[in-house]
């Protein structure tokens, strides 16, 4: 029976031969993986709305305007918000998914992020990705998945954009040198 690797505070980078559209060219930020399955974000893939726009729909009025892109976070419950944030300034119900890294689906937090008193580092995504038992490892042991461990750095201070490439040379990988192909040793 193989060991199973806990990825939890993990990045999943997408290899070139992912091709589902949900998740060709993301990256995944794993927060729960257990033997029951995992649990992750997308969040380098804004979906054209910012912040300023879920705040007015959800009628908290910021004291500035908030331009932060809200990021397409899976295939799972796209109504439903996540938040992962930095540290625990706020007095919100959350998961605590490192050291420094926490989740909420409380709209609390965007009413302390509205008025300044939020976070230092949010990535504020809608829907999530979700993995049956053992389907994660299948995927990575069919080179679907380059995974990578996490920081606050490369979350929460890495331009969305940029944060493939950054992810991957902690590995010391050049992603535009990663082929289509794979195979097994």
């Amino acid at each position: 029976m193989p060991q199973t690797i806990d990825l939890k505070h993990h990045l999943l980078l997408a290899m070139p031969l992912l091709d589902d559209p949900w998740f060709q060219h993301s990256v995944c930020y794993i927060c729960e993986h257990n033997d029951e399955g995992a649990m992750g974000l997308i969040i380098n893939k804004p979906m054209g709305i910012q912040l300023n726009d879920i705040l007015s729909e959800l009628d908290i009025n910021p004291n500035q305007p908030h331009s932060q892109n809200i990021m397409q976070g899976g295939p799972v419950s796209p109504e439903q918000g996540f938040v992962l944030y930095q540290d625990d300034p706020v007095d919100v119900q959350n998961i605590m998914v490192s050291d420094h890294v926490r989740l909420t689906t409380s709209k609390d937090i965007l009413s302390h992020i509205a008025n300044g008193e939020g976070p230092d580092g949010a990535i504020i995504c809608l829907g999530y990705a979700g993995w049956d038992a053992g389907q994660l490892e299948e995927e990575i042991a069919n080179n679907s998945w380059l995974t990578v461990p996490a920081d606050e750095h490369l979350l929460f201070h890495t331009d969305s954009e940029q944060l493939a490439e950054q992810a991957a040379k902690k590995l010391g990988i050049n992603l535009s040198q990663l082929t289509g192909q794979s195979g097994h040793a």
